[in-house]
This record gives C-alpha cells, structure tokens and sequence, in this order.
C-alpha cells in the first residue's frame, strides 16, 4: 500500500529516476557495506565507497580479491579497484568495473568529513539502541504486571 503521496511507486518513474540521478546522489547511492570488524568498531553499516578505500569484492568471479580504489566512476555506476584488471588484446591493461555494492570496505580513508559522517551515523544509531533498550524492560515490565 502507498502512504507518501508525493514519492511515486511507478517502476518506470523509479527507475528513471535512478538513472539518470546527479553525480551527488550517485554518490549516496553508490554506498559499500563496512567489514564486521568495521561495522562493530564504528556501529555503521554502510558508506559511500571513496577513493583509497580498501575493499574486498565479496560477489562475482572475482571473489575474495582486495584491493585499492583506484577511482569511482559515477557515471558507470562502477568502481575500479587496483590489482583488478585484464589484458586487452593489444596487450593494454584495462581496469575492471566492480559495482559498489558488491565490494566491502575493509579499511576506511578518515579524514574531518568522513569522520563526522561515522560519528553522526553511529550517534544516530547509538541512541535508537538505547531506545530499544529502555523499551524491553518497560515492555517486559507490563507483561508482568498484566500477567
């Protein structure tokens, strides 16, 4: 059922508007899930995959391979990764597309803005825990006293 009345849920309108979506909003689209010892560190899920992160494609035929960013290529919807290449016939190498979602980021490059982006995401998260939290007891509370 729709409840927003100003977001469509025409699949021709959604998917026009995913591809043919500005570079800043590629960007938030084109997020990475974190590693589970990221995930844990920073209690965040997912970012946007940035140049001189590190990654681990975790789908695909290239399965398991790490490496570098080597550049984000909005307009392709595709990451190039360092090490990760095939030789053309002329005996060129070319860069191999991976997309984002299909890759993990292992080791994050932190700088102020990125940074504040961890802190306020894994802010935001810490206090929906925390809500979750005060909830069980008062809710475990009422079953009893109802009980």
């Amino acid at each position: 059922m729709k409840l927003n009345k100003s977001i469509t849920s025409s699949r021709r309108k959604v998917r026009k508007a995913h591809f043919s979506a500005p570079s800043h909003l590629r960007r938030k689209i084109m997020s990475s899930p974190l590693s589970k010892e990221l995930r844990e560190k920073y209690k965040v899920r997912s970012l946007p995959v940035r140049k001189d992160d590190e990654v681990i494609v975790t789908r695909g035929f290239h399965k398991g391979r790490e490496g570098k960013v080597v550049a984000v290529y909005r307009k392709k919807w595709v990451i190039h990764i360092d090490r990760l290449v095939k030789e053309k016939s002329n005996q060129t190498s070319v860069n191999i597309g991976i997309p984002a979602s299909k890759v993990a980021i292992t080791k994050l490059l932190l700088d102020k803005d990125r940074k504040a982006i961890l802190e306020r995401k894994g802010a935001a998260r810490m206090s929906k825990d925390k809500v979750e939290k005060v909830a069980e007891p008062e809710a475990a509370a009422a079953t009893t006293t109802q009980a």
